[in-house]
């Protein structure tokens, strides 16, 4: 039986090392990469093709074997959360540019399917709102900050991947991501340059040692929480399916208040015995709210949430054991 080929480029972060394992354990060939020579035990275990690509150097894409790739997963590219400090050119020359390069690859070697990850910042505008955002509305991002430029260059990246399908036919696939959860063993992220802690894997610790946890503003607010086992399902029918075009919101259909978050983070990560305080402070600000409508993704791509909150963080405890973080934290730079 012949195996479907993917290109999963930008193998080597949180969602691009879930997608390849789950895929790699089912009927598919993998040919996965990243900017960085890391995590090379774990793809040489997994028995994956793995190499380096700049994907801002054209002739970096030479590398590639001429495998007959039935689609591109495109993970890779520069984000707020992984920069130290502040460089825009980055974002031109990575997102832009590199998505760009991608493209011209797949137009060159008659690829005629691309999947690509576009920050939920392009609708920033209507976050806080109440509204369920939909699929088409019209972009509304938020010209300041450090997402500005980052926006600005996966926006324009969006635009090409529709460019190339409207002008040589490849089938372009955009999904449009809040916040992914997972478990991780790096805790860590940049905010305005500066490196902090993820706020959910900090109560996570925190319930794991029976700290008190501070819920800020108001507790009733809530967003779209998405696990990151769901969203690799969702990467999976956009491969299998000959039709979908455009934008797909990605998100849980079922929202979450912080107080919901906190509430049952302390039940499945905590102790007997032992669970954490939760202190009100409504004098802090409040999380940001946004809503996504999956009308779309469920009706085109057969999508349906397994892993709906509490299911998510049982899940998450399993992942912690998982050995595949162990070769990633002993082979990483």
């Amino acid at each position: 039986m012949h195996k479907t080929e993917i290109l999963i480029i930008g193998a080597t972060g949180s969602t691009g090392l879930y997608l390849t394992d789950y895929l790699s354990n089912k009927n598919y060939n993998i040919v996965a990469t990243g900017f960085k020579e890391r995590n090379s035990d774990y793809f040489k275990n997994k028995g994956i093709n793995y190499l380096q690509l700049d994907i801002s150097k054209k002739e970096s894409f030479k590398k590639i074997p001429k495998n007959n790739f039935n689609c591109v997963v495109l993970l890779a590219g520069m984000m707020p959360a992984r920069m130290s400090g502040y460089n825009p050119y980055k974002y031109i020359d990575i997102n832009i540019t590199g998505t760009l390069n991608v493209l011209e690859y797949c137009r060159e070697n008659n690829i005629n399917k691309i999947i690509f990850a576009l920050s939920h910042s392009d609708v920033a505008g209507y976050w806080n709102t109440g509204i369920y955002i939909k699929d088409d509305v019209v972009r509304k991002p938020i010209l300041k900050g450090d997402h500005a430029a980052y926006i600005i260059s996966k926006i324009a990246a969006a635009d090409l991947t529709e460019y190339y399908h409207q002008e040589y036919g490849i089938q372009n696939i955009i999904f449009r991501m809040p916040t992914i959860y997972c478990y991780w063993p790096d805790d860590t992220m940049y905010v305005n340059g500066l490196k902090t802690k993820m706020a959910y894997l900090t109560f996570i610790e925190k319930a794991q040692r029976g700290e008190t946890i501070e819920i800020w503003g108001d507790p009733t607010i809530k967003k779209d929480i998405v696990y990151i086992k769901d969203f690799i399902q969702l990467i999976e029918k956009a491969i299998l399916n000959p039709t979908a075009h455009g934008i797909y919101n990605v998100g849980s259909g079922t929202p979450i208040s912080l107080e919901e978050q906190i509430k049952g983070i302390v039940e499945a990560f905590g102790k007997p015995g032992k669970k954490s305080p939760i202190i009100y402070r409504p004098d802090k600000p409040s999380q940001i709210s946004y809503l996504y409508d999956i009308t779309k993704a469920k009706k085109e791509l057969g999508y349906k949430v397994k892993y709906p909150y509490k299911i998510m963080l049982e899940d998450m405890k399993k992942e912690m054991n998982n050995p595949m973080f162990k070769i990633i934290m002993n082979n990483n730079d």
